[in-house]
């Protein structure tokens, strides 16, 4: 099939990565693995010549630049993606910093590919890493390194890109990082599948159990051992509990060296430059959205905002969830896979896999960048596979911001996509009533967690108002009534809530469902 010249196509993608128990350990930085992944997918195109063609670089926020108090301990470039171009020859004319969220790396091929098809780039680079492990491993043997880089030159910086994430009743009780907001989306789900904590247990394990042979497979994983579903979730010194009801291996694994990277161009401009056409990788579809904060959503249990993502992106496309060869689904915790499968009836143990990396626990949570590895592994497995589909769904923030993109060595005319009738949708979705303070409230645990990260066990519930039924967030540093949340059942039992003198409502009672 012949398509025309604009038609925006991947034509190479890049890994590098290092552990700090192999032998050729390098304790490299995040601007070096990045660029060792940037000259692979330039090669992976043909020759790292193609360099001197790219106009446009695009990096992925670092974790340690990805908040306003985040701190880099051993410094940092002052402009991360002309760091990188520089180091592989290339002088782009402009260069963007990402905003920090998971969603980044598939929302800017989805962007990107509108840039290239619009003629607004000719080559665009995009690129990530991080060095965390490393970063980790020499502290903790007492040395230092000096990455910083003064670099200058424009840069497109996006900011953070974190407002309305969290909001303030959140905040102040205590649910400000991802552990313990994604373990009151996984115990509503338990609540939403009446089971108990060991079944649910078991549920997780299913699901991960497939993951981590995939990851034993991939040479870039951090961790490539297969294992079974009960070793994911039997609970021992070192698979702890740090919020219920994640043990330890069932979450991001963020001590990961990794970097990836994906090079894009227009079908003329890879012709004119002699870019094999076994390269080229067409993107059929996409979407980009941002589901409502925590706070604001009816079901806590499931995030339908990405959910409407995927099935607009395959319409775009115009083909179906069978249609699809290949998965990677972000997997940042259970909960992010659970709702995509909930919702197009995909089983945990579907033929298909439902990563083509290893999962985030597994091959490794790379900050911000994990679904570009997820692309460059997506891109090959579909090489391997001509014609056929492959899907990748992209998470930040707390199931906050979703991008998808379809893909296939398949050719197809371009189509431009647009996301944002969809946003105005889930815009106008209503949103429950909050009862900020609720000093004497009798509430309904609707779910909760239990965090172990801190010196003491803390409880966290969300439930309702027992007699008008506004939502309430409570909290509770209490032992004996953190003791007995772990020893008896939270979902459905009702608690008495004071209101102490910063506004926190603190669990006064904790009344275990008969």
């Amino acid at each position: 099939m012949s398509v025309s010249d604009n038609t925006p196509i991947i034509i190479g993608v890049g890994e590098a990565s290092e552990r700090i128990d192999a032998p050729d350990y390098s304790a490299a930085s995040p601007v070096e693995l990045a660029s060792r992944a940037a000259r692979a997918a330039l090669l992976d195109a043909g020759s790292a010549d193609l360099a001197a063609h790219v106009d446009l670089v695009a990096a992925i926020r670092q974790f340690e630049i990805s908040t306003p108090g985040a701190v880099a301990p051993f410094g940092c470039a002052d402009n991360l993606p002309r760091a990188v171009a520089r180091r592989i020859g290339a002088n782009p004319t402009h260069a963007i910093l990402e905003v920090t969220g998971g969603q980044g790396p598939q929302h800017l091929v989805n962007e990107l590919a509108h840039a290239i098809a619009g003629g607004k780039a000719k080559m665009a680079l995009i690129f990530g890493s991080e060095a965390i492990s490393t970063v980790r491993h020499l502290m903790a043997q007492g040395e230092k390194r000096d990455w910083s880089e003064q670099i200058g030159g424009q840069m497109e910086d996006r900011g953070y890109g974190l407002e309305g994430l969290v909001t303030p009743d959140l905040i102040k009780h205590g649910l400000r990082i991802p552990i313990t907001i994604y373990a009151l989306f996984e115990n509503a789900r338990r609540a939403r599948l009446k089971l108990d904590r060991a079944s649910y247990a078991m549920e997780m394990g299913k699901l991960f159990a497939p993951f981590t042979r995939v990851a034993a497979a991939n040479p870039h994983a951090m961790s490539p051992e297969a294992l079974t579903a009960e070793e994911l979730v039997t609970v021992t010194p070192r698979n702890r509990l740090v919020a219920d009801p994640f043990p330890r291996r069932v979450i991001a694994r963020d001590q990961a060296n990794q970097g990836a990277a994906v090079l894009l161009t227009s079908v003329g401009q890879a012709r004119a430059l002699g870019v094999p056409e076994d390269r080229w990788i067409y993107l059929h579809g996409g979407a980009d959205v941002k589901e409502r904060t925590v706070i604001e959503r009816q079901d806590l249990s499931s995030s339908p905002a990405s959910v409407a993502a995927i099935r607009t992106a395959l319409e775009v496309a115009g083909i179906g969830i069978g249609d699809l060869a290949k998965f990677d689904l972000y997997s940042c915790f259970p909960i992010a896979v659970f709702n995509i499968c909930d919702a197009f009836g995909l089983k945990t143990d579907d033929p298909r896999g439902l990563t083509v990396t290893g999962g985030l626990p597994f091959f490794g949570g790379a900050g911000n960048n994990y679904s570009m590895h997820a692309i460059a592994s997506m891109v090959r497995a579909l090489r391997s596979k001509p014609d056929t589909f492959g899907l990748v769904g992209a998470n930040g923030g707390f199931l906050s911001k979703y991008s998808v993109g379809v893909y296939s060595t398949k050719p197809a005319e371009w189509k431009p996509f647009s996301s944002a009738s969809l946003q105005a949708e889930i815009d106008g979705w209503s949103a429950p009533a909050l009862k900020s303070e609720a000093a004497g409230v009798s509430a309904i645990v609707d779910s909760y967690t239990v965090d172990y990260g801190g010196a003491v066990p803390r409880g966290i519930i969300i439930g309702h108002d027992a007699a008008g039924g506004e939502r309430v967030v409570a909290l509770s540093d209490d032992q004996e009534i953190v003791a007995r949340m772990i020893a008896e059942e939270p979902l459905g039992a009702a608690v008495l809530i004071r209101t102490d003198e910063k506004g926190r409502n603190s669990i006064e009672q904790f009344i275990p469902a008969k």
